[in-house]
Order: structure tokens, then C-alpha cells, then sequence
């Protein structure tokens, strides 16, 4: 009667494990239009069946930034820092699983004494060993609840890492594309100044011959010396842009150059998915998602702290003086018994654990409903850029073509002796304005086209499942 006793006794104690106080998780709503506000005019694209999941950047067909961005979740640093936190985050999780199960710990001890006394010496042995076990029954859920906030909480770490690839591997690609636009607004001053040093001869050999005056040599010098300046002024500025570069591939500047090169990628129509997509793809909600979640399992930790904690523990070993008596029947001893412990006066510290935990869960929901709304007006303020970039890009392509024109005919006119060189001079700084405003437009229009693949959680390829 006393087994059956014991084995009902632990059949009712197995049963109320599966007790679990505190609030189970649901997230919460946020309220999601069926449609961007900003998306007019952007279609569907096909997606391409090699591109694989996630390299988000082989839309842009563009190898030199295919090789590019392939390092950087390798060498990246601050990534590599991500990488370290979501390993320590599982860790962290493999112990509060490992809280759940028994303990099990073996001692192994052997002594040798000695006394003297009257002039006599004794000397005694002593062997012992001993195997103790100890399991923390989850009456409450207070384990399993710290186990699930340990869960959430790599999770939302794994999401940390996720964004912190995103966001250096977008960053480089902007730098890339500036980088590369500026390449090309280094070509055309390149291209001017030579034009300005042909016509700066001409004008100095007219003027020796007396048939110009030294006003138009000093307007023909001042054109060429502000190009000169103007160049200086971008190409360390794309210098600059190769440092960050190499910094985000994880290397010093001087470890790494880009050597200058036609910007040959291909701008890429991208798709405007469901709004509600976004609260799968981006990492940012998925940190603060998984972030609320965890908050949310503290509360049910905080809230065990009401009840007692039973500890069952057993222990067994046997103690000789002679070593090979160690293992004998008669010298083996054994304990076994529960062990209840509880709060039973703290003077408010466990309700004032819950509140803070529940305050900490408003604060995450809160956070969470605003990583959304953020990321919802990334989106529509990428989407609105872009659409208005590319009808401004159209203008001003007429703009500069014009101005091109306007500086061809005045040429023209200067070496037939019909005008002065000062109307060649303007038509000339206007052109090449409207050209480098056209560069600058394009490169934010790159920019733009990739903060709208990161706003979108990189790329748009639908996850698998």
C-alpha cells in the first residue's frame, strides 16, 4: 500500500507540471492597409529562378557588387559581433532547457589521518562515494516560462543578425553605386577640362596674335581652374566612399582600392508586395516581435515567484575504511525526500516584480506597433522617391540634351568669329551643370532603389515553407 501511495502520490505531482501561470503569448494587432499609398505605376516583375533566397542583390545584375557583397556577412565586423551575441543567445537557451531535467552530481572522495598520542602513533583511512540527484518539479511553469523567454529572446537575436547583415550589405551597395556614379561625374570634368585646355590654347594663341583680349584669356583660365577644383573636390569624395567600402567588407583603406569603371548594372523594377508581407520579411519587426514575446514570458516568471518551488532529491553511496570494502551491503547509505520552499513574507517585492514585468511588456507591444508604422513609411517614402526621381530624371535627361545642344551651336559660332568666347564660357558651365545634375539624380534614384529593397526586408522572393 505504501508503493501505491508513493506512485499515486507522484502521478498527481507529474500532473500538476503541467500547471503554467502568467499570460500566454498572443501578438498583438496592428491595423495594415491592402495597398501602399505610394505604389502607383510599379508592376509586378518576374522573378528569376537562379537568383538564390536572400542574395537580394544579383537583381542588379552587376558582378563587381555580386563579388562585393558576398563578404560581407563573412567579414564584416560588426556583423561577426551579431554572429557572437546569437550563438551566446543559444547558449543561453540550451541552460534554461537543461534547468528542466534532473541533476545528477557524483562525489568520489578518499582520506588518510593520523594522531599521536602518549607517544603513539595511528594512522586511519576513509573512502567514500556518493551519487546525488535533484530535480526542480516546474509546478508553476516558471522554468518552462524562462526556457520559452530565452527562446524568444535568441530568436530575436538570430533578427538582430539578420538586420545588421541587411543594413551593412545595403549600405555598401549605396556606397557602390555612388562610388560608381561618381566615377562618372570624375569622367566628364576629366572630359571638360580637356575641352577648356584646348580652347584655353586657341584663345593664348589668339591673343599673342592681338585678335583677343586678356579678359577672355582670364574668362578661359577661371573656367578651366573651377573644373579643376570641382574635380578635386569629388574624387576625394569618392575616395572616402572606398574606405567605407573597405570597412565594411571588414579591411583597413589601405588594404583595398576600387579601380574606376562604367557603372554597368541594371536598375531593377521592384514589385510592391502586400503590406501585411513586411511583418514577415523585415528583421527589425521580427526583433521587436520576438523581442514583446520574451517580455511577455517574464511576466509568468515573475508571477511563480507567488508560489513555492518543490524540489525532489535523492542521494546514495557507500563510506569504508578499507578500500576494497568501499562497494560492500553493509556499508552503503541513502536518502530520499522533497524539499518545499516558498516566500512567505517579502513585503510587496513579487507584486512589484510582476508590475515591472507587465510595464516591460507595454513598453515592447509599444515598440513593436511603432517598428511597424516606421517601417511602413520607409516604404512609402522610398516608393514616393523613386516614382518622383524617375519623371525628374526624364526632365532633366531633356534639360541636359538641350544644354549639350546649346553648347555645341555656340562653339560653333565662336570658331566662325560670330560671338565671343563669353557666351561659349556659359553655354559650356551650363551644359556641364545639367549633365552632373543628371549624375546626381541617377546616383540618389541607386540609393533610393536599394533602401526600398531593404524597407521591403531584402528583396522580395516569397520565404519558403
Amino acid at each position: 500500500m505504501k508503493l501505491a501511495f508513493n506512485l499515486s502520490t507522484l502521478s498527481v505531482i507529474l500532473m500538476l507540471t503541467g500547471c503554467m501561470v502568467g499570460p500566454d503569448y498572443h501578438r498583438p494587432t496592428q491595423s495594415m492597409p491592402l495597398a501602399f499609398k505610394e505604389a502607383k505605376g510599379w508592376q509586378q516583375a518576374q522573378p528569376q529562378d537562379s537568383v538564390q533566397k536572400g542574395e537580394w542583390w544579383q537583381v542588379y545584375q552587376d558582378p563587381q557588387l555580386n563579388q562585393l557583397l558576398s563578404q560581407v556577412a563573412v567579414s564584416n565586423q560588426n556583423v561577426a559581433m551579431y554572429a557572437a551575441q546569437y550563438r551566446q543567445a543559444l547558449a543561453l537557451t540550451d541552460q534554461a532547457t537543461a534547468n528542466l531535467y534532473p541533476t545528477v552530481t557524483g562525489t568520489v572522495q578518499s582520506t588518510r589521518s593520523g594522531s599521536a598520542s602518549s607517544g603513539q602513533r595511528t594512522t586511519s583511512n576513509s573512502h567514500s562515494a556518493q551519487l546525488s540527484a535533484s530535480w526542480e518539479l516546474d509546478l508553476w511553469g516558471k522554468l518552462r516560462r524562462q526556457a520559452a523567454e530565452d527562446r524568444a529572446s535568441a530568436q530575436s537575436s538570430q533578427a538582430d543578425l539578420a538586420n545588421a547583415t541587411l543594413s551593412a550589405q545595403s549600405t555598401l551597395a549605396q556606397d557602390y553605386f555612388q562610388l560608381r556614379i561618381l566615377d562618372q561625374r570624375i569622367a566628364l570634368y576629366q572630359k571638360s577640362i580637356d575641352a577648356y585646355q584646348g580652347y584655353l590654347r586657341i584663345i593664348n594663341n589668339k591673343y599673342q596674335a592681338g585678335s583677343e583680349n586678356r579678359a577672355t584669356v582670364a574668362q578661359a583660365q577661371m573656367q578651366l581652374q573651377s573644373a579643376r577644383s570641382t574635380l578635386l573636390g569629388i574624387t576625394w569624395q569618392r575616395a572616402q566612399y572606398e574606405h567605407a567600402i573597405a570597412t565594411l567588407l571588414g579591411k583597413t583603406p589601405a588594404e583595398f582600392s576600387l579601380a574606376a569603371a562604367p557603372l554597368t548594372a541594371t536598375l531593377p523594377k521592384i514589385p510592391v508586395m502586400v503590406p501585411s508581407k513586411l511583418l514577415q520579411r523585415r528583421p527589425d519587426i521580427a526583433v521587436a516581435e520576438r523581442s514583446m514575446a520574451a517580455a511577455n514570458e517574464a511576466i509568468g516568471v515573475a508571477i511563480a515567484g507567488y508560489f513555492p518551488d518543490l524540489t525532489l532529491s535523492a542521494s546514495g553511496g557507500t563510506s569504508a575504511s578499507e578500500l576494497h570494502n568501499l562497494f560492500s551491503l553493509p556499508y552503503r547509505v541513502w536518502s530520499l525526500g522533497p524539499e518545499l520552499s516558498g516566500t512567505i513574507l517579502d513585503f510587496g517585492a513579487t507584486k512589484a516584480s510582476v508590475a515591472q514585468a507587465r510595464a516591460a511588456y507595454d513598453a515592447q507591444v509599444a515598440n513593436y506597433r511603432q517598428t511597424v508604422l516606421t517601417a511602413m513609411q520607409d516604404v512609402e517614402d522610398n516608393l514616393v522617391e523613386l516614382n518622383t526621381l524617375g519623371e525628374e530624371i526624364i526632365a532633366q535627361q531633356a534639360s541636359a540634351q538641350a544644354a549639350m545642344t546649346s553648347a555645341q551651336v555656340t562653339r560653333n559660332q565662336y570658331d566662325a568669329g560670330m560671338i565671343d568666347y563669353l557666351d561659349v564660357a556659359t553655354t559650356e558651365n551650363s551644359s556641364l551643370s545639367e549633365q552632373q545634375s543628371l549624375l546626381q539624380l541617377q546616383s540618389q534614384q541607386w540609393v533610393s532603389s536599394v533602401a526600398l529593397i531593404a524597407a521591403l526586408g531584402g528583396g522580395w522572393h516569397a520565404p519558403e515553407q
